[in-house]
């Protein structure tokens, strides 16, 4: 796995006997986990039995220790390649395996946590409006301005949705404009 200098640095401090005993690894490997995997997880910070450690070396640590947790899951790493990029950061055998029991106690969890991440935005499949013309508004004022319902059926991931809108024919313009920006910006991406 490729690490930053920074995670390596925070790894090789826990994985210190002089900073952290195999008491204190274990506890704030645990306490890692869970922060991870729960919404309602304590962090390290606040956790008693880490208090008397200075807060900027735990929150090094811990985003470090963090961050690898996330990378392993993320590319799916085995044993061998979580011992060997922790060996090279100096863990002892002791701490290799207590970090690949949590590890694994937790994959499961933290793959569902990542496959919710999901950063793609829904597809558009249909696309549907007509034109609404107000004649007057709440106040009984004088309008006389259409507008346009507009309604875009998506797909996320097998789930279909609908966004509806209303917007005026200067917002709708600048709608269509901006679609045909991006639309011109793929084309030139996808022939780059």
């Amino acid at each position: 796995m490729e690490l930053s200098e920074s995670v390596m640095k925070g790894l090789q401090t826990l994985a210190d006997p002089n900073v952290f005993d195999l008491k204190s690894f274990t506890i704030f490997m645990d306490v890692a986990f869970d922060s991870l995997d729960s919404s309602r997880g304590e962090s390290v910070l606040g956790h008693p039995e880490l208090r008397h450690f200075d807060q900027t070396t735990l929150k090094h640590c811990h985003t470090a220790a963090t961050t690898f947790i996330l990378e392993g899951v993320k590319q799916n790493a085995d044993k061998s390649t979580i011992s060997s990029c922790l060996e090279d950061v100096r863990f002892q055998n002791e701490r290799v395996d207590t970090f690949y029991k949590s590890f694994q106690k937790h994959k499961k969890s933290l793959e569902s946590l990542l496959s919710s991440t999901d950063t793609c935005p829904p597809h558009i499949t249909d696309a549907e409006w007509r034109l609404e013309y107000c004649i007057k508004n709440s106040h009984v004022h004088k309008v006389n301005q259409p507008s346009y319902l507009i309604s875009l059926n998506t797909e996320r991931a097998g789930a279909s949705s609908e966004i509806n809108f209303s917007c005026t024919m200067d917002q709708l313009q600048d709608l269509v404009g901006k679609m045909k920006d991006a639309a011109k910006s793929l084309e030139r991406a996808a022939q780059s």
